[in-house]
């Protein structure tokens, strides 16, 4: 009796051979022997071979003592083993990696067409074996496993945070990174690594964001198993900022969980602005996966003046290419940001009105009630300047203000915001207030004050360019203020030859109409207009037509972290301000800089809750707009 011996391949993996009987010419006319379709396994007989394409170590096992059984009742084949080990399995099996091989033999279309006789007349097979693997789920690449619907195995995802023990990253950044894994928007393949210079332990940290994890709806189901299993996903690695062996640590780490197929990466550099520099460079250098796109987030300020800004980035930028940079600013997060561009170009009645022909004036309005950021932050430096002004508040000009971009693509747009950005003139000194809060200096005497950098800052500033030529910009910026509001006030021109000027005369608040786009305290778009009072007579009012979104829509707010992380995993950067926007901002507010460095620019001392230094309402006054801070 003549014999063969096949043997089935899976990569290095090989079960015990195939003893076929005499009836080896039937064998060779199975050239596939096809499964269930939907990633089901497809198994060959040719060369005196199996191979055999699989998607998870369970399912291979389970075809492939199916195919033995269907040989044994065939060709009378010597029994396959009845279960193979975990651990003899090689690492992609154990991990569930998919891989295949090719047959080392082509088939005849006779070939095929007797097989497809055969499987019509095959039995239907059974397997009750099961397949032990309590060793795999020991691994943490064990936790990665997600295929596409192709049947390829998705890139995995790692998430590291540098400075992963500081309040920003306990308060902001793991909720925000579960708050999306929660809503479904990280890949079930992700890992979380927490970089710091403490000693802690994989356990220690998960106990540490236990406390800080929470789903914002209630009655959402299985919240404390989805915090568990994203705090599964989370790992700790101990190193310090410039530390080339912790940065090793932390890649070694990563490349434990990925294992050895195509992984993604983003670095969050959650790290004092003296630190940002080293930390860059030793990711570059260390961390970054050849396997994958490389992003990295970093935090506000950037820089503090033109030259440190242009430094850093020229450094940088020997590292990294601008598209892998993501400058954060959790402000540019808001749901009233992303909504400027949708207001001005879905809405034909506002398009034609949005120049300098019926827009009087504009004011950015950000104003904090309390002294709520740390107060180092404001004990030197250039406090609320770099902090607010240069990114958040510029940055809403320049999408207000921007000209149509030719798609939505974030360069697209970010090539129309450095335009409006380029034209804004140079701020005068003397258009500038600059104001320091006497309570967060911690007294009211000058020595105090002159340690303290700028917690308020109000300035006129223009843009010179055709669309908004000599339209005045009112800007203000202040912590430790009366009010909590964020809002943007686009005033209209009057009315040309208003027939109700009489009427309105005595309110001046009658003579223009108003647009109001507010973020705080409650997100709104308010159109102030005039309309006649009900009863005899001609009695105007002026009204506000009021879209308040949380009467309109009742749905989650999502925080602005989780907007912009969810941004850069989407790789959308057009509220991610790019280097060159970065230099242009910095630009406009240099003369300042440099007259509070000569201290050329008087500060103004005000009290915690006040209204802001009363310079400010004659600031107004001289470029011809009324100051409201009703």
């Amino acid at each position: 009796m003549s014999m063969m011996t096949s043997s089935l391949s899976y990569q290095k993996l090989s079960l015990p051979s195939l003893e076929t009987s005499g009836r080896r010419h039937n064998h060779r006319k199975m050239a596939v022997f096809s499964a269930t379709p939907f990633r089901s396994p497809s198994f060959s007989v040719g060369a005196n071979q199996i191979c055999c394409t699989v998607h998870s170590r369970l399912m291979a096992y389970r075809r492939a003592k199916n195919f033995c059984n269907y040989v044994e009742g065939v060709g009378k084949t010597s029994p396959c083993p009845k279960e193979v080990p975990v651990s003899n399995l090689s690492p992609p099996i154990r991990y569930g990696i998919n891989a295949s091989c090719e047959s080392s033999s082509s088939t005849s279309a006779n070939a095929k067409a007797s097989l497809q006789q055969e499987e019509s007349s095959a039995p239907t097979f059974h397997s009750n074996t099961s397949l032990k693997t309590s060793s795999a789920m020991k691994s943490p690449a064990s936790l990665l496993q997600t295929y596409t619907s192709d049947g390829g195995r998705s890139p995995s995802l790692s998430i590291a945070v540098i400075g992963a023990t500081g309040e920003l990253a306990r308060r902001k950044i793991f909720p925000a990174l579960f708050a999306l894994y929660y809503s479904s928007n990280l890949p079930e393949n992700v890992a979380v690594f927490g970089y710091s210079r403490k000693s802690l332990t994989d356990e220690d940290l998960r106990s540490i964001l236990a406390s800080t994890l929470t789903c914002r709806i209630d009655h959402q189901q299985s919240c404390e198993d989805k915090i568990d299993a994203f705090l599964r996903r989370t790992y700790f690695v101990e190193g310090g900022y410039d530390n080339k062996e912790g940065m090793s640590k932390l890649t070694a780490r990563m490349q434990q969980v990925e294992g050895q197929f195509e992984a993604n990466r983003i670095f969050y550099l959650s790290v004092p602005q003296e630190a940002l520099q080293d930390v860059a460079s030793s990711v570059a250098d260390r961390a970054q996966t050849q396997k994958g796109w490389n992003r990295i987030i970093i935090e506000k300020p950037f820089g503090f003046d033109l030259l440190s800004s242009d430094q850093f980035t020229h450094s940088i930028h020997s590292k990294f290419e601008e598209k892998q940079l993501y400058r954060i600013d959790h402000l540019l997060g808001r749901n009233t940001i992303e909504n400027l561009a949708v207001l001005r170009f879905s809405n034909l009645v506002f398009m034609p009105l949005w120049n300098r022909n019926y827009i009087d004036n504009v004011q950015v309005i950000f104003s904090d009630d309390l002294a709520t950021h740390p107060q180092s932050r404001y004990l030197d430096g250039n406090g609320i300047i770099g902090d607010v002004v240069h990114s958040h508040i510029l940055q809403t000009i320049a999408l207000l203000t921007m000209e149509p971009p030719i798609s939505l693509d974030g360069e697209d747009v970010r090539n129309e915001k450095v335009k409006v950005l380029r034209s804004i003139k140079k701020l005068e000194p003397s258009d500038v207030i600059i104001g320091r809060c006497k309570s967060i200096s911690g007294g009211n005497a000058d020595d105090n004050l002159k340690d303290l950098a700028p917690t308020y800052f109000a300035a006129a500033l223009y843009i010179d360019n055709a669309r908004w030529d000599g339209v005045p910009f009112l800007i203000k910026a202040g912590r430790g203020l009366g009010k909590n509001r964020v809002e943007i006030r686009i005033h209209f021109r009057h009315v040309p030859g208003n027939l109700y000027h009489k009427n309105t005369a005595r309110h001046n608040s009658l003579a223009t109409n108003e647009l109001i786009l507010r973020d705080v305290p409650d997100e709104a778009i308010l159109v102030r207009v005039n309309n006649k009072v009900p009863g005899l007579g001609m009695e105007l009012d002026a009204s506000e037509l009021n879209l308040l979104y949380k009467d309109k829509y009742n749905v989650d707010v999502s925080d602005s972290y989780e907007q912009l992380l969810h941004d850069v995993l989407d790789g959308d950067n057009h509220l991610f301000m790019r280097s060159d926007e970065v230099s242009a901002a910095w630009n406009i507010l240099s003369p300042v800089l440099q007259e509070m460095g000569k201290n050329n620019i008087p500060s103004e001392l005000y009290e915690m809750g006040s209204r802001g230094p009363d310079k400010a309402i004659y600031l107004w006054a001289k470029h011809g707009v009324q100051w409201l801070d009703d």
